[in-house]
Formats: structure tokens, sequence, C-alpha cells
């Protein structure tokens, strides 16, 4: 189990980070990681299994949250080593990396808390490698000072950006393609997160709506202007899933997603 680095993708497919939106059951978490886990081998694509144990910013106060943190952090843990996975999780707070860190391999900070100091400082003192979403906020070139705050407590941490979109007026979210290369720049893996790019916040429903159609036209521009890795989340029946439904992709399109992507990666390099 080798977690990608420039040196892995640089010449080669791009990885992929993907799995449901949260960890809802163990039954659900090994289904998607079986399947995906199959079809990357095949393709010879690198799979970091992707499961947020809570979800912290939700809409509305009765929105599904979690199973409970323990339970799912186990589950993540036992996916990775059943499958033998690198596997990456969402922390919110600067306490939860330690404990997050005992389970996955990756921790994640979500877009919202980009600037967060302290919780940056946090997850590169587990010693874990690092996935920074960029805030919808933010510019591609000041994730700079992220990447520093990650290396500054930890110079040999492995640190991943990830582009999920700018905000757009109060419902609606843009992928500025430019982020792509001004990341890498910054000499780490870029990632396009190509379901949370299709957003679309902030409804009057209090429930986020999206676009998945798009996710291929998202995914297929990322990998051609230079993205390094892929982040989707899938499910195999959406209309169900207890978070971000509206923005997944369906599990049994991801196959032949992929392979589309991997024919743009062979023309662009």
């Amino acid at each position: 189990m080798k977690l990608p680095n420039l040196d892995t993708v640089a010449g080669g497919p791009f990885f992929l980070m993907a799995g449901s939106c949260a960890i809802e059951s163990r039954d659900l978490a090994f289904e998607i990681a079986e399947k995906i886990n199959k079809m990357t081998k095949d393709m010879g694509i690198p799979y970091i299994f992707k499961g947020s144990y809570r979800k912290a910013n939700r809409t509305k106060i009765d929105s599904f949250t979690g199973i409970g943190d323990i339970p799912a952090l186990e589950i993540l843990k036992e996916v990775g080593a059943h499958f033998n996975l690198p596997t990456v999780t969402d922390i919110h707070e600067s306490a939860e990396a330690a404990m997050a860190a005992e389970y996955v391999d990756v921790l994640q900070i979500p877009a919202f808390l980009c600037r967060q100091t302290d919780l940056l400082a946090a997850a590169a003192q587990t010693g874990k490698a690092v996935n920074i979403k960029k805030g919808q906020f933010m510019s591609g070139n000041s994730m700079k000072f992220a990447v520093e705050k990650v290396m500054h407590e930890n110079p040999d941490a492995t640190v991943y950006l990830t582009d999920r979109g700018n905000s757009f007026g109060y419902g609606d979210l843009v992928v500025d393609y430019r982020n792509i290369p001004e990341m890498a720049a910054f000499n780490v893996p870029v990632i396009m997160d190509c379901t949370h790019s299709l957003q679309r916040p902030n409804q009057t429903t209090g429930v986020t709506g999206g676009q998945p159609a798009l996710i291929e036209t998202i995914a297929k521009a990322a990998i051609a202007t230079g993205a390094h890795g892929i982040f989707i989340e899938t499910h195999p029946n959406p209309a169900i899933a207890k978070s971000d439904g509206a923005n997944m992709l369906p599990l049994d399109q991801l196959e032949g997603l992929l392979e589309k992507l991997m024919k743009v990666r062979k023309a662009v390099l």
C-alpha cells in the first residue's frame, strides 16, 4: 500500500480518490471499495478509498451527520486492511487529527477550513499525508500558504491540493482551470474534486443541489489541464444516499468514465 506522489504520477496514470460521501454502513463501504478496487487495479490507476466518518458541515439541523465517529473510523480502517488500500477522511477540528490518524492514511482538510492554521498544524503533526481542499473563496496561488503551514510542522509531509470550484453568486460554483497549474507550481500533486465542484449550495430547501451530468466534463478538462488526481463521490444509488446524493456519480458509471479519462491522460502526457 503506497500513496501516490509526484514521482509516481508524473509520467503515468492519474490517481483516484473515491467513495461515498459519508460512511453509511460497513456493507456499503465494502461494496463500493470492492468494485472500485477491482476496476482501478485492472486499469493500473492508484486508488485511495474515501469516506467521511462525520459530516460536520450540514445545512439543516436534522441532516445526517454519521453513524458515530469510532464505528465509522473502524469501518475505514477495516476497508483499508481488507483491500490493502490507503484511506482518506475529513477532519474538522484540531482535536480530531490524532484520533482520525489512528485509522486512516490521509487526513483531509475541508475547503471551508483550509485557512485554519491550528487544524493544518495538527494534521501535519500526525505524520499522515494531508489533502487540503482549496476554499471556494481562494485562488490557486493563495494555497501556497496552506502548504507552507503543513510543511513547517512536518517538512517530510505528503501534501495534496484539491480544487472544488469557486463561489459564484449565492447558489453556484464555477471551476477556474487556472488553479490547477497554479497549485501544481508548489510541487505537490493536484486533484480535481469533480463532484463537489458541481454542487448548488445554499438552496432554499436546505438541501444542496448538484449537476452530476457534468461530472465527465469537469473530469476530462481537469486531466487535460494537468491534474494528477481525480476525486469523485459515488454511490450505487445516489437517490438514497444519506449525504450529497444530488451531485454523486452512480457507481455503475464510474468504470466507463475512468476509461475515457485514461485516454485523455495518455493524450496529454
